[in-house]
């Protein structure tokens, strides 16, 4: 009798981090979903959710012993859509098609940029250089959930703010070309990954954390407004305590 093949069971464990990086690839189609049906604060409100889920997948591998290669490569993929794609097309729905071949110019370059931005991270993942900037405490470059979110900052100004020239196509086709450079720019960037608190200040965190959450909870797009703003304000910031060290 011929002889059966072995099976390979695969642990659970291993699999939850890749169901968490599909949800977040749902939430980015989801976001583009909602922009085609002009529902504009549940678009940005799934991109968000994808920036969630994707900050939570790789601390969930690390966490879970769960980490693999394919992992690595479903992420940059869903990265690729839910921050690249899926927030060009929101955009260009929402104000950029009013300039046409310039608008849809500025979405298909900002995708681009961000596929650049990915293959350069995964090219340097295991490189010594990619190790001294997080123990520096920056990135290289906007990482791709901010860069998504900083590109949809004028969208999240404008569910607050009722001024003109939030929703101007020539003004944020101009910005969407900004947040590009940042994207694939040298520029260090601030990273979480590596800030340390002493453990007396623990406590200050944690309540500084139930704040914010309180407020994302009661006030999402004015919280959200003033947190993009300090990221954009902290970039030149970082740079330069960067260029001292």
């Amino acid at each position: 009798m011929p002889k059966r093949k072995a099976r390979f069971h695969i642990p659970v464990r291993s699999l939850a981090p890749n169901a968490i990086t599909v949800l977040a690839l749902c939430a980015g189609m989801f976001g583009v979903r909602f922009a085609y049906l002009g529902k504009w604060e549940e678009a940005v409100t799934a991109i968000l959710i994808a920036g969630v889920f994707d900050g939570l997948d790789g601390s969930v591998a690390r966490l879970l012993k769960g980490t693999s290669k394919f992992g690595a490569e479903l992420d940059s993929l869903s990265d690729v859509i839910s921050f690249g794609v899926a927030p060009a097309l929101i955009m260009y729905m929402w104000v950029l098609s009013d300039v046409k071949g310039i608008g849809w110019l500025m979405s298909l370059v900002f995708t681009i940029c961000m596929a650049l931005r990915l293959a350069r991270f995964n090219t340097v993942m295991k490189d010594e250089e990619l190790g001294a900037e997080v123990k520096a405490g920056y990135y290289t470059g906007v990482p791709a959930p901010a860069s998504a979110a900083l590109a949809l900052l004028p969208m999240i100004l404008s569910f607050e703010f009722n001024y003109s020239i939030l929703k101007d196509p020539i003004i944020c086709s101009a910005y969407m070309g900004f947040v590009c450079l940042l994207t694939v720019s040298r520029i260090p960037t601030f990273s979480f990954k590596s800030l340390k608190i002493h453990k007396e200040h623990v406590i200050f965190l944690l309540l500084g954390i139930a704040v914010l959450a309180s407020l994302v909870i009661t006030h999402l797009w004015i919280t959200m407004s003033v947190v993009g703003m300090i990221y954009l304000i902290s970039i030149p910031t970082i740079a330069i305590i960067s260029h001292r060290k």
